[in-house]
């Protein structure tokens, strides 16, 4: 039972790289239709620009130079939508993803370099293609498939105007609700899921998967994917409070912390947050710059929420395909994304990076937050790109900053600082978030690892919009 309840070992170690795989790169050796937008162009809810899983796996050693060890990828199963959320059939891979021979490939190409890979589990809803779906569509009445779906008028009107007839996940009629109180659906699911942890994959992320609410439904999802892979990450989509899913190890291992996110938005972009491009989420309603002591009071607020081990488990991101771009939500001043970064690679958890952020990239809110990354090497702000390799390697090279050791010293004005520590090593991490020097006692020999701040007699001084890590001796 130690497998199934606890978090595996590997993710508190981790940083992540999320990917929306049409957007990444484009292999020449998986075969391109015509009529798919230029690379680059601007993107739009429909159109794709031909990122597969081959290029994923031909750029592996960028990825690696920047310190990631673990993917997450958006959906990539066949689907009618760029996004992939519109599931067609959950044993394809999209073909012009490369098919299942290119998951394969990439699968294996990551694991050489002990890269792991998150797919992303659509099981709540599906998309009209879906063969079960469409059987009804074509056989009405005598279709066998009538349980899989909640229908409560025949025939169907997928496409039309009026009722759709069925249940869709918003009422929408691209995402025909499964119904997963259905015992052969829920079997379904789980299956699906064994299956591609047979083939190779690391780990599970799940989206919207407070939305099934079968009895058991999560826990026998935990069981079965553990039976194959008792160190696969099981990581769900919810952006409030996740205690009930991720407390006690009998659902989740970890959510995707967009608590988080919020408080370090409002802290380390404070008066750059441009409004309109917070995303009109109920969870994100309290973005608003803080101060460093009000940080402070919900970093500590949000521990409280819950265990350390499910800290230690969490996705930390500072943005995703559901978001603006940090950046650009940021009103573009790169001083608060390096700030974010900082106060994500040093928090107890594993820290995602969002493809392209890395080096610059923008957009608003979908799709503009899903535009194509720039492989032209002019185009990237190499600051960001620097500062994005230094921070990685920091976390990986302290065992302190990936253990649960977090002690918060000073919180005054807008400097907050804090200890991360373990058994054999302390560090201080110090993030100035206003506009003038600040400076705080601090106690110890300190040895400057990273960043601008000095320390002298008993104190530390941080300049301007800008953070430090010392060793503390």
């Amino acid at each position: 039972m130690a497998a199934l309840n606890r978090a595996p070992a590997w993710v508190k170690d981790a940083v992540f790289y999320q990917i929306f795989p049409d957007r990444f790169a484009r292999s020449d050796r998986v075969f391109k239709p015509a009529g798919l937008q230029e690379w680059g162009a601007e993107p739009t809810g429909h159109a794709f620009q031909g990122g597969d899983l081959i290029g994923i796996a031909e750029h592996l050693d960028y990825l690696t130079e920047l310190g990631i060890t673990a993917l997450y990828l958006n959906p990539i199963f066949l689907s009618g939508a760029n996004h992939r959320y519109h599931t067609d059939d959950y044993y394809t891979v999209d073909p012009l993803l490369g098919g299942n021979d290119a998951l394969d490939e990439m699968i294996t190409a990551c694991h050489e370099r002990d890269i792991r890979v998150v797919l992303d589990g659509v099981f709540n809803h599906v998309g009209r293609g879906f063969h079960q779906f469409h059987n009804i569509v074509e056989n009405v009445a005598e279709s066998p498939y009538l349980e899989w779906f909640t229908i409560d008028k025949l025939p169907l009107n997928p496409y039309g105007k009026g009722p759709a007839g069925y249940l869709g996940w918003y009422n929408l009629k691209p995402l025909p609700r499964l119904n997963t109180d259905n015992p052969v659906v829920r079997e379904y699911v789980m299956q699906v899921a064994e299956h591609w942890l047979r083939k190779g994959i690391d780990g599970w992320r799940l989206d919207v998967p407070t939305e099934i609410t079968a009895d058991g439904f999560w826990e026998e999802f935990r069981e079965r994917v553990r039976a194959v892979n008792p160190e696969a990450y099981i990581v769900g989509e919810i952006w409030e409070d996740s205690s009930e899913y991720i407390v006690g190890g009998t659902r989740f291992d970890a959510t995707m912390n967009y608590l988080l996110t919020v408080e370090v938005l409002s802290f380390a972009a404070g008066n750059h947050i441009d409004p309109p491009h917070v995303v009109p989420n109920p969870a994100y309603a309290g973005v608003a710059p803080i101060d460093a002591a009000t940080y402070a009071d919900r970093i500590d607020t949000l521990f409280d929420r819950y265990p350390m081990e499910s800290h230690l488990a969490n996705l930390n991101l500072l943005e995703s395909h559901d978001t603006a771009r940090f950046l650009t939500t940021a009103s573009g001043d790169r001083a608060s994304l390096i700030l974010a970064t900082l106060l994500t690679m040093t928090f107890p958890g594993a820290p995602c990076v969002y493809y392209g952020s890395e080096v610059g990239v923008t957009g608003s809110l979908d799709p503009q937050c899903r535009r194509a990354f720039p492989w032209d090497e002019e185009e990237w702000d190499t600051e960001l790109l620097e500062a994005h390799r230094e921070l990685i390697a920091l976390r990986h090279a302290h065992p302190a900053l990936r253990s649960p050791g977090y002690k918060h010293i000073a919180a005054e004005g807008h400097l907050y600082a804090f200890e991360r520590f373990d058994n054999s090593e302390r560090l201080l991490v110090a993030v100035n978030a206003g506009d003038d020097a600040a400076t705080a006692n601090a106690e110890g020999q300190l040895t400057l690892l990273w960043g601008e701040g000095t320390a002298i007699g008993g104190s530390i001084t941080v300049p301007a919009r800008s953070g430090a890590v010392w060793h503390v001796g």
